[in-house]
């Protein structure tokens, strides 16, 4: 087959009807019975090939010499009503393949007139997909990687959808009308996280928040769990809440706690997240330290293995194994300061002082004995005692207390039941009876907070 500039799949070949016909002088088109006819130049008939009309358009002579309409050539091309190679356009079109005619679907013709096939083709600033025998699909596809409006074009950012075929559903604690958010790039790909080492969940941030997708690519809400394996049921470590429109949270955030985690004793808790939705939470209890402490704003929290940030009277470590007692609000969660009244776990309101940072207090602050934090009165039935606060390794420093828990000031002494306690002026018991006291001496152990 020839067409000079054009490629076509064919024969090239000078055919006759089986009768010879008188030549044209100088061959071309010719209308017998209503059929446009060509003749070469010998005067035969041409079969089975391309051939330019007047205009210039390429029209095609099929098997019987007669001008094809509204015909595919070579499952490649299609001719339209009047013969004329279609290209560069759209066409709704029915298609015959090896006998079979489908419904009607979309084909696109490339300038060359060949029909766009099993692959994806931008159009008009939008990408098309074809399948095997060119017609334009909708719905998923490209192995459920893409999809498709009515209108063929690929979608492109945020569409809720159902899922592919066969695809489980996560249950939405916001939505239970069987579809899904999906995000498709601007090549028409939708996100899939990768992931790795047992993780089910991943994060994509968009337009500068985050998001969470599954292995199939759809949007997650509510509590998901991102981490590797499976979650630890006594912490939060490596949740994440997602709202109703599915953005990762950030800062403070009330919600129901996620039910894979055990330990809440509200319905409804209070949650921090970061900038980046990661919650803040802390270690397990009786083991925080002060490097735990969270600062938020002008304020100081600490916050629990569950996320939620702790009240009341806490044991907090300050310098490797030496510890205090913190008192964290019970409405506003934030670290206290300066003298209080405490309720301690026991049940007993008791007097504390803490520190401009919070640390429970020891030593004489007013006049009063605190050790860390806690007031130190003498026991009832004795009108004073001595504590022995440790100083250092094997040292003491032993203060003289009434039962109210003033420090007692007396370089002359004073008796109780018939003994004599002499302190400096400092409050430091120098000496009992005629005992001298010094700071290797040791009485009784001051009094430890009782912990919630």
């Amino acid at each position: 087959m020839r067409k000079s500039g054009f490629i076509i799949l064919g024969l090239t070949a000078f055919l006759t009807l089986g009768t010879s016909r008188t030549a044209l002088a100088a061959g071309g088109w010719s209308m017998e019975n209503g059929k446009w006819m060509y003749y070469d130049n010998s005067g035969y008939i041409v079969t089975d090939e391309w051939q330019r009309g007047a205009d210039n358009l390429w029209r095609y002579l099929n098997g019987h010499g007669e001008m094809a309409v509204n015909s595919w050539v070579d499952d490649t091309y299609y001719v339209d009503a009047n013969g004329i190679m279609v290209s560069g356009k759209w066409m709704k079109l029915n298609y015959s393949f090896n006998g079979d005619t489908s419904e009607e679907h979309w084909y696109y013709f490339l300038d060359n007139g060949k029909v766009v096939k099993d692959t994806w083709k931008k159009i008009d600033n939008k990408w098309y997909h074809f399948d095997l025998e060119g017609a334009m699909e909708t719905g998923w596809m490209d192995n459920d990687m893409s999809y498709s409006g009515d209108d063929g074009a690929a979608y492109i950012g945020w569409h809720k959808l159902y899922p592919p075929e066969g695809q489980e559903r996560r249950d939405d604690p916001y939505d239970d009308d069987g579809k899904y958010w999906y995000y498709f790039t601007s090549t028409g790909k939708k996100f899939v996280p990768e992931l790795s080492n047992g993780a089910d969940y991943g994060e994509k941030r968009i337009d500068g928040t985050y998001y969470c997708f599954d292995r199939s690519g759809a949007m997650q809400t509510g509590w998901v769990y991102v981490g590797e394996g499976e979650a630890d049921d006594s912490s939060i470590k490596d949740y994440r809440f997602y709202n109703s429109s599915g953005k990762g949270v950030t800062g403070w955030y009330s919600a129901e706690p996620p039910v894979t985690v055990r330990g809440y004793e509200n319905e409804v808790e209070w949650f921090y997240f970061s900038k980046s939705g990661v919650p803040k939470y802390g270690p397990e209890e009786g083991t925080a330290s002060t490097k735990d402490f969270v600062r938020i704003g002008d304020k100081t929290y600490l916050f629990n293995q569950r996320g939620t940030p702790v009240t009341g009277l806490q044991k907090v470590y300050v310098n490797g194994s030496d510890y205090s007692a913190y008192y964290f609000d019970p409405i506003s969660c934030t670290v206290q300061t300066g003298k209080m009244t405490v309720d301690e776990g026991d049940g007993n309101k008791t007097q504390y002082y803490f520190s401009t940072g919070g640390k429970g207090y020891t030593g004489v602050q007013s006049g009063i004995l605190y050790y860390k934090g806690k007031i130190q009165k003498a026991e009832s039935g004795s009108k004073y005692e001595v504590i022995s606060i440790p100083a250092s390794s094997g040292k003491y420093t032993n203060y003289l207390i009434n039962n109210s828990g003033k420090m007692i000031k007396s370089t002359s002494g004073v008796k109780d039941n018939g003994v004599k306690y002499i302190t400096n002026s400092s409050g430091v018991v120098t000496k009992i009876g005629e005992e001298v006291i010094d700071s290797s001496s040791m009485f009784r152990e001051p009094e430890e907070p009782a912990w919630d």
